[in-house]
């Protein structure tokens, strides 16, 4: 399964990513829109592990041209912030399928990621 993590802070996207590696996933590691885009106008990910809340770019700019470019990609919005905690990000993001906290532990996103990647296929 290949995945893309985009994550503004590094040291916890080598922790998810490690972690998925060692579940023979291919990830992919960037930090921001511009390298997001451009990952995935080379390569089409299964899935996509996104910061709701980027220091580069836009998620839902990342998530409507994976919509647009990977239409069978489902992306894993991440935030450590309380808005959308409603479940409305459902409702802006057509590829969303689930909406977790950065504290999420590695072992329950590799899950979601493993659940959701075999879905998308």
């Amino acid at each position: 399964m290949r995945v893309l993590i985009v994550e503004s802070n590094p040291d916890l996207g080598r922790i998810w990513m490690r972690h998925l590696e060692r579940q023979g996933m291919n990830v992919v590691l960037v930090s921001g829109q511009d390298a997001a885009i451009a990952h995935m106008q080379q390569e089409a990910p299964d899935l996509i592990v996104l910061d709701l809340v980027l220091e580069n770019g836009s998620a839902f700019a990342i998530a409507d041209y994976a919509n647009y470019r990977c239409p069978s990609a489902r992306v894993i919005f991440t935030t450590n912030a309380s808005f959308f905690s409603d479940g409305s990000i459902f409702q802006h993001a057509a590829n969303a399928c689930a909406f977790v906290t950065k504290q999420v532990d590695p072992e329950d996103l590799s899950a979601m990621v493993e659940h959701y990647g075999k879905a998308a296929s």
